[in-house]
């Protein structure tokens, strides 16, 4: 890619809008149509395969990520009555299958054998007998709810539609169970065409309904609700301050896991709490055994007196990696481990006697963790540089980036690169420069620490990493060789207007608020553009069948910055029609693995 006068020509609108009393141009708003753009895109698909089949490490980098992806997994177990659920994936599976003790009971690719339906949840009745399932195709995210009779395989209801991110919590009875369909709360009968609405206000809501099926806790981000299912009184909307979820024990006690510690109470009094356990970290979960419960956060599980809750010890992990959520049965715990050079792993926990089992040893590649002056920690794999260098980022809605096997990392690893992850702070609404500022702090640090170099050092990021490293080339590209941005949110302006961007308010503001959207303009990656601006390569990957973020981002910001780039390197769309947000697989990750590697020089 010599200059910018081969790229496919965009017509550039003289589109101006008063926003706030602001002046906003939107040259490209005519990108946001897919059927506007077709020819358009055509175009990019053509200059992305001319440039993709120069890459002759390509296939290379397909190969090892293929094979470093191809390892077993199973999920911690569930447990229904004498029955145990597990998802399992084998090598060599596209898709993980579910499992009820040593039988297949459930293959996506049995469902449609061209591997585009997923299996996005599950959710067996009490007694083990019917299975509640969501499934979605071509990654858009879409789920359907379908139930089948476990001991048959037949199905017996369903498929209901609307059920996206839904959780299913079903009654003693094994025939009525409370879902979220179109974000309401409802309740739903088997073989009954109507349900009944149990809160009608839309939103995200987490359901669980306890042992012995008397209460039904009911939680957003900002809400809680009980309801004691022996009578006939709607939810009970429990206030409070900092609580973030209610959950009823299979000991009866109700317990309340606040931004502070966990409190207890007695169901029938929810307002009533008393301190329980203070961790040291935010908790990932918590599982009430016979005799301990256990309490984890991201790198930790704990074990604490039952009746007190005192703290009796901490569980030995295999290193310093990341726990998933627990799952108990009895006196036994489960739970996941992974970290960066471990594929996720289900340890086990008995409580009876103290012992924790181990998965087996890894690769043995060191970690190095830096810290910044601004007080970001980084987590290295790979050795001192100054080296091809890929530094990835998230920072955002509360999830924080803990040591995680990554296939896409160990093969730039073992081909001589660092792979470097950033925590940086999760800024939202007015701070969300923060963690614009902490990424390219990072970056700038590794730079003068000689891990690296301006030419060496290419950023990633995907959906809100997208963002990221979207606001970080636009806003200091003189610091960066290349940038991928996947699935990005680009223009911040009018992001609330598709995909899920109307729920992200809470995240990044509204454009309707006149404070927010100064602050969204200031950072806004596609209105930072500015011509003339030696740019770094980049690499903008959408998908056709991402329902969180509109394809709409990347073109817009592919256009603004092909316009304006007065560099020689690349600015180049990967788009994939059949895909979604969240399933470019493996050979998105081996033409990303190609591309940095070209624009850093790893390997030449």
């Amino acid at each position: 890619m010599d200059s910018v006068q081969s790229y496919p020509c965009a017509e550039r609108l003289t589109l101006v809008e008063q926003v706030h009393g602001c002046t906003v141009a939107d040259p490209y708003r005519w990108l946001e149509d897919p059927s506007a753009s077709e020819r358009w895109l055509r175009d990019q698909d053509d200059l992305w395969l001319r440039y993709a089949a120069s890459l002759t490490s390509r296939f290379r980098w397909k190969n090892r990520v293929r094979q470093l992806s191809d390892v077993s997994s199973v999920s911690t177990p569930v447990w229904r009555g004498d029955r145990c659920f597990t998802l399992r994936r084998e090598t060599g599976q596209q898709y993980a299958v579910l499992y009820i003790d040593e039988t297949p009971l459930l293959d996506p690719k049995q469902l449609d054998p061209s591997g585009l339906t997923t299996l996005d949840a599950w959710q067996p009745s009490p007694d083990g007998t019917k299975l509640a399932y969501q499934l979605s195709r071509g990654g858009d995210e879409r789920s359907s709810l379908h139930v089948l009779d476990v001991l048959t395989g037949e199905p017996i209801d369903g498929p209901i539609d609307g059920c996206r991110y839904s959780p299913v919590a079903w009654l003693p009875d094994n025939a009525t169970f409370y879902y979220v369909r179109f974000r309401q709360v409802r309740r739903h009968r088997l073989g009954d065409p109507d349900d009944t609405t149990i809160l009608a206000d839309e939103a995200s809501y987490g359901l669980e309904i306890s042992a012995d099926g008397r209460w039904l806790t009911i939680c957003t981000t900002t809400d809680v609700w009980l309801a004691d299912l022996t009578t006939d009184a709607p939810p009970r909307h429990v206030p409070q301050d900092a609580t973030t979820i209610m959950s009823v024990g299979p000991d009866g006690r109700l317990y309340v896991v606040t931004t502070q510690g966990i409190c207890i109470g007695d169901p029938t009094k929810p307002t009533v709490w008393h301190d329980y356990i203070q961790p040291n970290a935010p908790l990932t979960g918590l599982a009430v055994l016979d005799d301990v419960v256990l309490v984890s956060t991201a790198t930790e599980i704990t074990v604490h007196d039952r009746p007190t809750g005192r703290r009796l010890r901490t569980l030995d992990l295999p290193g310093h990696g990341s726990v998933g959520s627990l799952a108990a049965h009895g006196n036994r715990a489960w739970f996941p481990y992974t970290d960066s050079v471990t594929p996720p792993t289900v340890c086990s926990y008995d409580a009876s006697t103290g012992q924790t089992t181990q998965p087996p040893k890894s690769r043995d590649l060191k970690t190095h963790h830096l810290t910044t002056s601004s007080g970001v920690e980084l987590r290295v794999i790979g050795k001192p540089g100054p080296r091809p260098t890929i530094l990835y980022g998230y920072g955002g809605f509360g999830q924080s980036l803990t040591p995680t096997y990554s296939a896409f990392a160990l093969a730039w690893v073992e081909a001589g690169g660092s792979f470097i992850t950033a925590t940086v702070r999760e800024g939202t609404r007015h701070n969300k420069q923060n963690t614009f500022d902490d990424f390219i702090g990072a970056a700038e640090h590794l730079i003068a620490e000689g891990w690296t170099t301006a030419d060496q050092l290419a950023i990633c990021g995907e959906s809100n990493g997208g963002l990221l490293t979207a606001a970080a080339l636009t806003q200091r590209p003189e610091l960066f060789a290349a940038a991928v941005c996947s699935a990005p949110l680009t223009d911040m302006i009018r992001y609330e207007l598709s995909g899920l961007g109307e729920r992200w308010t809470a995240e990044y503001g509204s454009v309707k608020n006149p404070d927010d959207f100064k602050t969204l303009a200031s950072y806004s990656p596609y209105h930072r553009v500015a011509d003339g601006v030696k740019y770094p390569a980049v690499l903008l990957t959408a998908f056709g069948n991402d329902t969180r973020v509109d394809p709409l981002h990347a073109r817009k910001l592919c256009a603004a910055l092909q316009h304006a780039t007065a560099s020689s390197r690349p600015v180049l769309l990967r788009f994939e029609p059949n895909a979604g947000h969240t399933t470019g697989g493996i050979n998105l990750a081996a033409d990303i693995l190609a591309f940095v590697a070209d624009q850093t020089g790893l390997g030449s």
